[in-house]
């Protein structure tokens, strides 16, 4: 596995998961400092990722439980001038996925096998923020199991999912 991921070190990183030219590498750490680290980094939003794509937050990371935002935007619109699904399918992908991160320890990948979103109600695009929260249900030797919601910002349910990730051990 080749992690696209590169971050300069920050206090919150221990000292031996730096290396020697300045640079975390992302494969020494857990999943959890790895997203802590992610967190943190106040370069986070200039390296290309879906996250910086449509806006997307990190607010909590704990283990086996993350909790990202995203605020909706007119270029998220579907045809009928709603935000699109896929915007709440990738907040839940995200979210439940990294989740289960939080959980794997130094130099262990994951990828979703299956995702199942459930929508409750439409988002507008000039809405505030919404939330995804997500929360392991399961981490076994080849496979990870989590659910996520979305909330908005009044904390109604707007969509809730499940996830099936496998894990390259």
């Amino acid at each position: 596995m080749q992690p696209y991921i590169i971050m300069t070190t920050s206090p919150q990183i221990s000292t031996e998961s730096r290396t020697v030219d300045g640079h975390v590498d992302p494969l020494s750490m857990s999943g959890l400092e790895l997203m802590r680290a992610w967190m943190n980094d106040a370069d986070r939003g200039a390296r290309p990722s879906i996250g910086r794509l449509i806006g997307m937050s990190p607010k909590q990371i704990d283990e086996g439980s993350v909790t990202f935002t995203v605020t909706p935007q007119p270029d998220f619109a579907n045809p009928l001038g709603t935000v699109h699904g896929g915007i709440c399918a990738t907040l839940l992908d995200s979210v439940m996925g990294c989740a289960i991160h939080t959980t794997l320890p130094a130099g262990v990948g994951y990828t979703t096998l299956e995702l199942k979103v459930n929508y409750i109600r439409t988002v507008a695009v000039d809405a505030e923020e919404i939330t995804g929260v997500g929360t392991v249900i399961h981490v076994g030797g080849r496979t990870a199991t989590a659910e996520g919601k979305v909330y908005s910002a009044d904390g109604k349910l707007v969509a809730h999912g499940s996830t099936t990730c496998i894990v390259f051990r």
